[in-house]
């Protein structure tokens, strides 16, 4: 059974940084492409920046230059950095991973980021 556990999430001020972390279990991680994703309230759920296998990085034309995704293959985490936030930045921040070797994806149950004064 694959889980994935988020942290990290929580209030800070525009300007400010935070550091999101996922813990993934019951999967192949170095086999696997991870994405963070985000959800504000009455919006639907986008793309922040995804990371492959063999660590090639996409992201958001909105968090360019401002958030890093990296990966701990030995760890089992992915890590999304988030530096110069926005109020706009706040969402419910969710992993998501999709295993190279199946055409399955998963999800965890999301960290909520806050961004205000």
């Amino acid at each position: 059974q694959v889980q994935l556990v988020e942290s990290g999430g929580g209030l800070v001020q525009p300007g400010g940084s935070l550091r999101l972390s996922c813990v993934v279990s019951g999967s192949i991680f170095s086999l696997t492409a991870m994405g963070w994703y985000r959800q504000a309230p009455g919006k639907q759920r986008d793309l922040v920046a995804n990371i492959t296998s063999g660590g090639h990085t996409n992201y958001a034309d909105s968090v360019k230059g401002r958030f890093t995704i990296s990966r701990d293959d030995p760890k089992n985490t992915v890590y999304l950095q988030m530096n110069s936030l926005k109020p706009e930045d706040t969402a419910v921040y969710y992993c998501n991973s999709r295993p190279d070797y199946s055409r399955k994806e998963y999800w965890g149950q999301g960290t909520q980021v806050t961004v205000s004064s």
